[in-house]
């Protein structure tokens, strides 16, 4: 774990060196004070000496002004170092779960990763900047005021043989108890957020249902469990102080026993007394710092350990079967899709390779570069599954898919996604203005074909109506357009890439039959050279594709044109005739 995390705390590691020395120094000097106020009570109160007692009273306020200077110099680096260590650990998540294929990120929920990337890596930072003081500070003035209390007095410190064994045994034992807890406070803040998530996104199914008081129940329940495991975890550290408190009175009370004989025998000076109890109190001090780090570090291992799973999960799928070709100028380029073309060659899938069950079973298609395609077929056929597998998202378990002429592996992923674009069946709009939107096909793209863009996707339509036209701001999620209007947003930005080729998963549900027909006609004039896979559940919406495909429990069941499969497709040609009822029924 540590050698999965250091290096993100390197570019600071000499900011923590000089954090560590600046502690030392500031505990150094704060110990030196006790002997400086223990002579002017053994020399200067007891001589009347006034000039001794002026000298080492100035000589106190300079050391407090040098432990001050160290202080203040070891909570800057401690800062800069903690912040700094929990910018990077941020960065590195965010980027490696960017580089994560579908497979990878279903493995952590959203809610989990977003606590991964805040919550947990709040946790780290903030403990790397109390343990650069407390955890060299507390060892320090520890090690240091036992051997200056030893010198004091040899007899009075074997109090610290009962002392500290019992501090040990009690931190020991806290921690054990502890840990545990707060791994499991972890994964009920998770589901709390998972939760608020869902939410929040589905804020208008929850209230055109009005679920509202499930929601709130379910809120409350996982709510409920988080206290519970968050009182349980902080339990044990509440318990912590009032253990260490009662021996360190323990252990005062017995000092001025034992000590106050001794001062009364006259075996010890009533100033050295005073800088024993000084000591004392430094090391229980320091002890009880030790003990509260320690604390603190038990969640933080849980986090890290979480942060380790995320940077440690490696991408299922990479670029290192990527071919390189010769440029014109003979240097080596990475692969380019030369056209359209598709073929699956005997494709199986499934999403668990240890799963018996196939999603995808022996798919055998070719298309040509410039067709147009269309797959029908009943919920769960696999049909989102199958044109995932062309931009890689996720990667073909047997068999192989290619594009243009050649493997997809052969491809690194930036080539063969520019040339692959995909309109999503749930569309996703960014927050900002629609230009901003558009601008993900084409950061280039002028005025012109942005608008050649919305016009095929026929969005100009409410554009044109807008007071901002593409200026327009579109609120978190695309908020301020309707679902038909936000899936034409979508097309016009995957046309805007002029790709290869074009996959529409269901992408004109939200509109109606006139818009979609205009939708095809844009496609067919403007987009001839791409080849276009429409997936839909409207028959008209692809009755006129070259090629047809009908799928039914991961399998191919039929393929040909509107006409080849009336004849030949009793799925296709039931789905057709309801239907074109429902049509007639409706009218």
């Amino acid at each position: 774990m540590l050698k999965t995390l250091w290096p993100h705390a390197r570019p600071y590691s000499k900011w923590i060196c000089l954090g560590v020395l600046c502690s030392a120094a500031e505990a150094v000097f704060e110990l030196l004070i006790p002997l400086v106020m223990s002579d002017i009570v053994d020399i200067g109160i007891a001589n009347g000496d006034q000039d001794f007692i002026l000298r080492k009273g100035i000589q106190m306020v300079i050391m407090a002004m040098v432990s001050l200077c160290f202080g203040l110099g070891g909570a800057t680096c401690s800062s800069i170092a903690g912040m700094g260590f929990g910018a990077n650990l941020r960065a590195a998540e965010y980027d490696h779960i960017q580089d994560y294929a579908f497979s990878n990120i279903e493995k952590f929920s959203t809610a989990s990763l977003v606590t991964r990337l805040t919550n947990d890596v709040n946790n780290l930072q903030m403990t790397l900047m109390f343990a650069m003081r407390l955890l060299v500070r507390a060892p320090v003035m520890l090690v240091a005021a036992l051997f200056l209390s030893v010198r004091i007095s040899y007899q009075l410190s074997n109090v610290f043989l009962v002392a500290l064994p019992l501090l040990v045994v009690s931190v020991a034992l806290i921690l054990s108890k502890a840990s545990p807890r707060f791994r499991a406070m972890q994964e009920k803040t998770d589901a709390l957020n998972l939760v608020v998530q869902e939410n929040l996104t589905g804020i208008r199914v929850v209230k055109s249902f009005v679920r509202e008081d499930h929601e709130r129940e379910k809120f409350a329940k996982r709510n409920l469990d988080l206290k519970s495991n968050a009182e349980k975890a902080f339990g044990m550290v509440v318990i912590n102080m009032p253990i260490m408190m009662l021996i360190v009175y323990g252990t005062i009370i017995a000092v001025m026993w034992f000590g106050g004989q001794m001062v009364y025998a006259g075996s010890l000076e009533a100033g050295k007394l005073i800088t024993f109890f000084t000591y004392i109190t430094q090391i229980m001090m320091s002890l009880m710092m030790v003990s509260m780090i320690f604390m603190m570090m038990t969640r933080s291992i849980a986090c890290a350990r979480r942060i380790a799973e995320v940077l440690r999960e490696k991408p299922a799928i990479t670029n290192d079967e990527a071919k390189l070709d010769t440029g014109a100028d003979g240097s080596k380029v990475p692969a380019e899709v030369k056209n359209g073309s598709i073929d699956f060659d005997h494709v199986s899938f499934k999403y668990d390779l240890t799963s018996p069950e196939w999603i995808l079973r022996d798919i055998d298609l070719h298309i040509r570069s410039g067709q147009t395609v269309g797959i029908l077929g009943g919920t769960g056929s696999a049909k989102t599954t199958l044109v995932s597998l062309i931009p890689r998202l996720y990667e073909a378990t047997e068999g192989t898919v290619e594009v243009g002429g050649r493997p997809v592996a052969d491809y690194t992923m930036e080539h063969l996604r520019d040339a692959v674009s995909v309109v999503l069946q749930k569309n996703t709009l960014f927050s900002g203005t629609i230009r901003e939107n558009l601008l993900w096909g084409n950061p280039d793209a002028t005025e012109e074909q942005l608008w050649a863009a919305c016009r095929a996707a026929c969005a100009d339509e409410f554009l044109e109506r807008m007071p901002d036209g593409l200026d327009t701001d579109l609120g978190q999620g695309g908020v301020n357009v309707s679902g038909g209007q936000k899936q034409r947003l979508c097309i016009a930005r995957a046309i805007l890439k002029q790709p290869k080729v074009l996959i529409l998963d269901d992408s004109t549900s939200a509109v109606d039959t006139a818009t979609d027909a205009k939708i095809r006609k844009a496609f067919a004039n403007e987009l001839k050279d791409t080849t276009k896979i429409i997936i839909a559940q409207r028959v008209t919406s692809i009755c006129e594709a070259d090629l047809i495909l009908v799928m039914d429990g991961g399998r191919i069941v039929a393929q040909g044109t509107h006409d080849e499969l009336m004849n030949n497709c009793d799925i296709y040609r039931e789905v057709y005739q309801s239907q074109q009822e429902g049509v007639s029924i409706g009218g």
